[in-house]
């Protein structure tokens, strides 16, 4: 099976070195499967030519917003309404918004302010490709959010803090995730530690990589990730 991952942005540049770029955070974390992989640079005006050119898509989180003027946002959104139905879609964080905005929904800079740490999303039901966890656990780093859902979605999972946090859609080709199970626990602290006192007051940075001590459901997340696809 080939996934194609539209990377839609990448981590600090600092970053890295140790731990990698958005493609391949995903591949590690869906390692083993025997997927193969194709990478798209979509900021550079890379998509692909078809919506067949790959059996499913990934698209990754960006520092962008999909409410931006950027040419190549209007792109993706385009391209995404063209192979929905055609290959399976999965979004996270950005890739989770510019779904919900290319499929109809709302996305906007949220008041609630910054959700960084790990964030415990509760289940709204059991989708196909999940098992019976009531709830599950991930690293959060994202300001904005979807405030209103497309018309073909559902709520899958999501918190007090983001109510939409987990998409599923009514056709089965597509899901999003507004959390990242692709970040290493590491990577999210060197994250944090990074934009401390810049973006985040002191005692938030402190407390959020405190809970990143605490165990995470990325493997859980992985497989559901997984089955969805090979479904």
């Amino acid at each position: 099976m080939k996934i194609g991952i539209l990377a839609a942005g990448a981590p600090p540049r600092a970053l890295q070195p140790v731990f990698g770029d958005y493609p391949a955070m995903f591949e590690a974390l869906l390692a083993g499967r025997g997927f193969a992989w194709r990478t798209f640079d979509v900021p550079a005006g890379a998509l692909p030519e078809r919506p067949e050119a790959c059996d499913a898509y990934i698209v990754t989180g960006a520092a962008a917003g999909v409410y931006d003027p950027d040419p190549w946002i209007g792109a993706l959104l385009a391209f995404l309404r063209a192979a929905r139905g055609r290959a399976k879609l999965v979004g996270v964080c950005f890739g989770h918004q510019a779904m919900a905005e290319a499929f109809g929904g709302k996305v906007v800079k949220s008041p609630k302010g910054w959700g960084i740490g790990l964030h415990t999303y509760r289940a709204a039901g059991r989708e196909p490709w999940m098992d019976n966890a009531p709830a599950f656990s991930l690293a959060a780093s994202h300001q904005d959010q979807v405030v209103e859902i497309p018309p073909a979605a559902r709520v899958a999972a999501g918190s007090d803090f983001c109510p939409n946090g987990m998409l599923a859609y009514d056709d089965a080709s597509a899901i999003s995730l507004q959390l990242h199970p692709e970040f290493a626990p590491a990577y999210s602290t060197a994250l944090i530690e990074g934009r401390r006192r810049i973006r985040f007051p002191e005692d938030a940075a402190n407390r959020a990589i405190e809970s990143l001590q605490r165990p995470d459901d990325h493997a859980r997340a992985a497989d559901w990730i997984a089955r969805f696809l090979e479904a």
